[in-house]
């Protein structure tokens, strides 16, 4: 490929940012909006499995245009459709309709992980693109500024109303237009066979014949119930808490996050995949545990270490755990298994941790108070039964693999030399 300019640099950039922006300004706050509506029961698990949801449809649709059009006119078509359903969704005022809105949503929207990604990757060099991806983890943490100047200038708050709805809405239809001056890239599956076995990465289910493998999918499904407790339903326990800028406060996870991302390839190459997973879900044991204690404390600094080792959680279990499945999978069905693990975690995995946490949550209810200790309590215990099965039950058995083959090669050329 030849050197990428700075214009295209720039714009690939503000793509990432755009796009991850849209998508947390209104998702963050979610569970404290519904909490606010009086949302509870079906229809709040449904709502908020909305992006798993989305998480499975979306392979099929990125399989159709991956044959059929080119990305950045997917990109501008999607982004305005998700403007949209947002500024519709943000209208309703009972569930069902928010549901039907938010889930038309994330069927468009979720697609555009994988669409901005190619865009990225096919005009630019495969060295450059974890810097252009890391500004989709800046207009994450971005997000937060719709909350602060609202909250600053107009004495408004924001989070747990309708009103981040809107502001994804607006958002998605600025990232459409500057889609339309991407460059061009064409379709890369243009005349190829349609497959959905192949979209959802079905074929790489033959790795589930190795044990250590089935041991990864399944911990990594379970890992996923308490981690969603956090990520779709932290905004209605910081809500209920009295935090004014729920968005911004829970932001602080992904601001430490670029800096933790740089620490994986380091810790993969001294540790392992296993020990660097294992540190993933001690971090995430550690968050519970902090929120139990913050709760029945009442020591608010708690709840910022919950906060702030979400980048230990997401860069060295979700990370490494990528890295086990591109060394184990072969490489005619390696970006299958990527698929496989991502359709296992934020597709099943969250679909099941959303409706279990809704219905943990309203156990724990009386009178619209929730009582946070049993639920933090149930999460931490989860982590550490999950965390004690990676280490009982996982074998790094890619690095044995690799060490295996060096000593192969090594006894090979020695036999050569004699």
């Amino acid at each position: 490929m030849e050197e990428m300019t700075w214009s295209t640099r720039i714009r690939l950039s503000a793509m990432m940012f755009l796009q991850y922006m849209m998508f947390a300004v209104f998702w963050v706050p979610l569970a404290a909006y519904l909490d606010n509506m009086g949302v509870e029961g079906f229809y709040k698990s449904t709502i908020l499995s909305t992006m798993a949801l989305g998480c499975l449809a979306s392979p099929i649709f990125c399989m159709i245009a991956d044959r059929h059009f080119a990305s950045q006119k997917v990109l501008t078509a999607l982004n305005f459709a998700c403007a949209v359903l947002l500024f519709l969704a943000a209208r309703q005022s009972n569930p069902l309709g928010l549901f039907v809105f938010l889930v038309l949503a994330m069927f468009c929207y979720m697609p555009t992980w994988s669409v901005t990604s190619a865009i990225a990757m096919s005009n630019s060099p495969s060295e450059k693109f974890p810097q252009i991806r890391v500004f989709g983890s800046i207009g994450w943490v971005a997000a937060g500024v719709f909350g602060y100047v609202a909250l600053k200038m107009y004495d408004k708050k924001i989070d747990g109303t309708a009103i981040p709805l809107l502001c994804g809405a607006a958002t998605a239809l600025v990232a459409g237009l500057f889609a339309l001056t991407l460059p061009d890239t064409p379709p890369p599956g243009k005349g190829k066979k349609a497959s959905v076995v192949d979209a959802l990465g079905l074929r790489a289910l033959t790795l589930m014949k190795d044990r250590n493998f089935a041991i990864f999918i399944i911990l990594s499904m379970l890992v996923m119930i308490p981690f969603t407790l956090y990520f779709s339903l932290g905004s209605q326990f910081f809500d209920s808490q009295g935090f004014k800028l729920v968005t911004v406060t829970m932001n602080w996870g992904q601001a430490v996050e670029m800096f933790v991302m740089l620490l994986v390839p380091l810790a993969l190459a001294r540790f392992g995949i296993k020990w660097t997973m294992v540190v993933g879900l001690a971090a995430l044991a550690v968050r519970y545990f902090t929120l139990w204690g913050g709760f029945a404390t009442d020591q608010v600094f708690m709840y910022y270490i919950a906060i702030l080792v979400h980048g230990v959680i997401f860069g060295f279990f979700f990370v490494g755990g990528q890295v086990y499945v591109d060394k184990k999978a072969p490489p005619e069905i390696r970006a299958q298994a990527q698929g496989l693990i991502f359709l296992i975690c934020f597709g099943i995995g969250m679909l099941v941790g959303t409706f279990f946490n809704v219905e943990l949550i309203e156990r724990c209810t009386t009178d619209d108070v929730c009582n946070w200790s049993p639920v933090f309590m149930v999460a931490a215990i989860m982590s550490v039964v999950t965390l004690a099965g990676l280490v009982a039950l996982f074998k790094d058995d890619v690095k044995n693999a690799e060490v295996q083959a060096a000593d192969d090669t090594l006894n090979k050329n020695e036999r050569t030399e004699a």
